[in-house]
């Protein structure tokens, strides 16, 4: 992961948005670049969208935005998500939505709802989204752009409102750089450990180049099938070892 600059500025990744709490509030009231990417569309109120029309605008599977609420439903309710049950409900959707009895035969129990500034958030939050990764692009573009028109940074104005979001950046770019080493010396144990098996099989297999001469000379095949044994387990673990370091790189 890198820092680009442009003009002398610091321009984070847009991964960093990601990690980065303090990063993510300082660029939150810009929820025009959502339409700057792709046109959200809203419930007729004009102000919210579901769970499901969320899921439609990133291009992903609703479990996906169930998932992003579950990790951080506190800081998108800071950002205006909430969840309308009962009364509230009801008179929501006779406004806004197709009526429960119509597509909830028992009733619909919740919903819960996005003003803009929480679909930014969610944006701002979710991985494996196209759509997502470019709106954080798009986000810190224009961010920087707005900085570069107002004439650079001011001492006493901007760097007060971007001083945390600069020191979470740092410590976000330090957890990220642990985690690649912790990954790499994970994959050096691993390939150790697999050098180790196929040096025992190796032993294992001049034994029975041994055993071969001695059965040749009338020495007693029982023994002979109990390396067989012996070998065919080690392989087996081999066979594992190996896997297990595949699913680790494909990580």
């Amino acid at each position: 992961m890198t820092v680009s600059t442009e003009g002398g500025r610091l321009m984070p990744p847009e991964t960093a948005l990601l990690e980065s709490r303090a990063l993510r509030e300082s660029v939150a009231r810009r929820t025009e670049v959502l339409d700057k990417v792709k046109a959200l569309e809203l419930l007729p109120d004009g102000l919210h969208v579901t769970t499901r029309m969320v899921a439609d605008y990133f291009e992903v599977d609703v479990e996906a935005i169930h998932s992003v609420v579950r990790r951080h439903d506190e800081e998108l309710r800071i950002n205006g998500m909430k969840l309308l049950r009962g009364s509230d409900l009801r008179r929501f959707e006779v406004v806004n939505l197709t009526t429960s009895a119509e597509r909830y035969p028992q009733g619909r129990a919740r919903l819960r709802l996005f003003p803009r500034r929480a679909v930014l958030n969610v944006a701002m939050l979710l991985r494996d989204s196209t759509i997502a990764r470019r709106v954080r692009t798009y986000l810190l573009d224009a961010e920087e752009r707005a900085r570069g028109t107002a004439g650079g940074f001011d001492a006493d104005a901007d760097l007060d409102d971007v001083g945390a979001a600069a020191r979470d950046l740092s410590r976000v770019l330090r957890r990220i750089s642990d985690r690649q080493d912790r990954a790499e010396d994970r994959m050096e144990r691993g390939f150790a450990a697999t050098t180790r098996m196929l040096n025992a099989i190796g032993e294992t297999l001049s034994d029975h180049g041994r055993q071969l001469r001695d059965l040749a000379q009338g020495e007693d095949i029982k023994d002979l099938k109990s390396d067989v044994r012996r070998l065919d387990g080690r392989v087996d673990k081999l066979t594992q070892q190996v896997a297990r370091i595949e699913r680790r790189r494909r990580r």
